[in-house]
């Protein structure tokens, strides 16, 4: 009769300690390979993949430092796939002007991933990246994924959407501050 009682109790205590693990595990990462995306609803985590893209985090870093990214918009947002950001011209076309070497892993596209946008180049990463809002098992191994939304992701599911299928956003939300967790006070 007891033994019910126990396996429900076993059940609640270890469901209610995986729903506390995300948000410590935000807490509990390299501030070193962390960025905090400052939107108008609120501050996303984001964990960098150093081992798995070494030039492309050491260059989202370097971009971040200079306050590339603050005041950039979301210019392409499809709703039930992801948000793009990080062209200063807010086209799509633009970027910082250096180009990054494909890093491609076994990492698949889940919801939450930070990967990089780049055109039919497959070496022509620039300064652009997008959120995956949903999961998009088609894009694994043909973009360099550098990290993931460790916190926050009801933000990025506010981001404004666009409209038809490129996802062109009119008034578009912007990225207030993008900062490495190192630098932040």
């Amino acid at each position: 009769m007891k033994r019910p009682f126990f396996v429900k109790s076993f059940l609640a205590i270890a469901i209610l300690c995986l729903a506390i693990l995300p948000a410590r595990a935000a807490d509990d990462l390299d501030p070193e390979n962390t960025l905090y995306l400052d939107l108008q609803y609120g501050r996303v985590v984001i964990e960098l993949y150093p081992r798995v893209a070494p030039r492309h985090v050491n260059r989202i870093k370097e971009l971040v430092r200079q306050k590339f990214y603050d005041g950039i918009k979301f210019h392409r947002v499809i709703e039930g796939f992801m948000a793009q950001t990080g062209d200063p011209t807010g086209t799509g076309r633009g970027g910082s002007g250096k180009k990054i070497r494909a890093e491609f892993s076994n990492i698949p596209h889940d919801r939450g991933i930070v990967s990089m946008a780049r055109s039919n180049n497959i070496n022509s990463a620039d300064s652009q990246f997008f959120i995956v809002m949903k999961n998009y098992y088609s894009l694994d191994g043909k973009y360099t994924v550098f990290g993931k939304i460790a916190s926050g992701m009801e933000y990025v599911d506010q981001i404004k959407k666009g409209y038809g299928k490129g996802g062109t956003v009119r008034n578009p939300d912007i990225i207030l501050s993008l900062r490495v967790a190192a630098d932040v006070k």
